[in-house]
């Protein structure tokens, strides 16, 4: 073991990336190393985003401002951009693909490139032990790698290979997590959707029911779900759940279907919208969130159309939206009808101001409402603290230190430059 003891971990990305980051930083101060600064950490730890150039960049700039605050550290590239992209460390001192991540503290004396080739991941420990007590929100990976090749995405070279932890290891976190006064606990993968039990073969749903039968906490929420799992099946097992969050995002990426199938996506804009008519009718008050790609190869002026008057006439609570990116290895990249990046940016500002008149209408039907939100600690320049609805939504409630990590019901009392004011 070397002497350097501390360490600072970037994470960029995903929840997933969230998730792995705590279980690179659980393995270090095990092994006696300690949380550090940026300024004064031993090892700087990139835990870096594949998805978009924008993400390469934050990286890029990351680790060059890393050389500037600290030159004694050695700067570690780990994760996704490391496994799909490994030529392009950017000065990075050691580079750490998916397996060798967690293992990190085998790598640390070393120097170069540490990259397993393989798509066949095992999927890594769950430690629960290390996590604080009375944390309001965890993210727990309970699925990870794809299967599925869009032709736009490096996630399933980068990810690897879709795998799934055990029912039996998930049933002792969630008891743990419980335990140790967690809320919240957000339910994280790459395509969730694909989760099976390696023992049982039990499917997501299957998952979902023994929720209620486990000690777990209050309130249990599904991230990212793909819009060809969601059956009336999956509908009635949300809709019943006394633990299960009242909110599930949909990563869609077009409402063209000519854009769609250049994708390589499986679904049609008329099957999302029908997803998205029974969520509403078999769940009530859900909150939905949308993925929407613009600018993909190809997309021209009728093609973008069809994707804003599909949303627009679609009932849901909020977008993501972002451009195409590029990214080397894919099929998208060799394709020709290439979106000028001024296109790319109009459109993406059409998209957003949609968002926002979607989010203003979803807000506005719980005016007067009463909702239960999980206050979180940290108090605003206001002096309001912030707590999530079951449906997703953010209120703003006075501080006050006992409703700190508690569920709490409020009364929706105003609505104040966007912000629902509860009370």
């Amino acid at each position: 073991m070397p002497d350097i003891n501390t360490f600072f971990i970037f994470t960029t990305g995903c929840k997933a990336n969230q998730w792995d980051s705590h279980v690179i930083a659980t393995r270090l101060k095990k092994g006696g190393f300690a949380p550090g600064t940026i300024q004064n950490a031993d090892f700087i730890i990139v835990n870096a985003c594949s998805l978009t150039e924008r993400a390469e960049t934050d990286v890029r700039r990351f680790i060059q401002r890393s050389r500037q605050l600290n030159r004694g550290a050695k700067v570690l590239l780990v994760g996704c951009h490391a496994q799909a992209y490994p030529g392009r460390d950017f000065g990075a001192d050691l580079v750490l693909g998916q397996v060798e991540k967690f293992e990190i503290d085998r790598f640390l004396a070393g120097k170069g490139c540490f990259v397993s080739g393989k798509r066949d991941f095992l999927m890594e420990e769950s430690p629960i032990d290390g996590i604080q007590k009375d944390r309001t929100r965890f993210f727990f990976k309970i699925q990870d790698g794809c299967n599925k090749f869009c032709s736009y995405c490096i996630v399933p070279y980068a990810r690897g290979a879709a795998r799934s932890r055990g029912i039996g290891s998930i049933a002792e976190a969630m008891q743990a997590l419980a335990e140790k006064g967690i809320k919240e606990v957000v339910l994280t993968g790459i395509d969730v959707a694909a989760y099976r039990d390696p023992a049982s073969g039990k499917g997501l749903k299957d998952l979902l029911v023994l929720f209620d039968e486990w000690k777990t906490p209050p309130r249990i929420r599904l991230s990212s779900v793909d819009p060809e799992y969601i059956d009336e099946s999956f509908i009635a097992v949300m809709a019943g759940s006394m633990k299960l969050a009242k909110s599930i995002h949909l990563p869609v990426q077009s409402g063209s279907d000519t854009i769609l199938k250049r994708m390589g996506r499986r679904h049609g804009s008329a099957f999302v919208k029908e997803v998205v008519d029974r969520l509403v009718r078999g769940v009530g008050n859900i909150g939905i969130g949308m993925d929407i790609m613009v600018g993909f190869p190809g997309e021209d002026d009728a093609s973008f159309n069809d994707t804003y008057e599909f949303v627009r006439a679609i009932d849901i609570y909020y977008l993501h939206v972002f451009h195409y990116s590029e990214r080397e290895g894919t099929r998208a990249c060799a394709m020709d009808g290439k979106v000028p990046e001024s296109v790319k940016k109009s459109r993406v500002r059409l998209l957003k101001a949609l968002d926002a008149e979607k989010r203003d209408a979803f807000h506005r039907r719980y005016l007067g409402e009463k909702v239960r939100i999980i206050p979180e600690g940290k108090v605003r320049r206001d002096g309001l603290m912030k707590g999530f609805t079951d449906n997703y939504m953010p209120v703003y409630v006075p501080y006050k230190k006992t409703l700190e990590n508690n569920l709490v019901e409020v009364t929706i009392t105003d609505m104040q430059d966007g912000k629902l004011i509860g009370g």
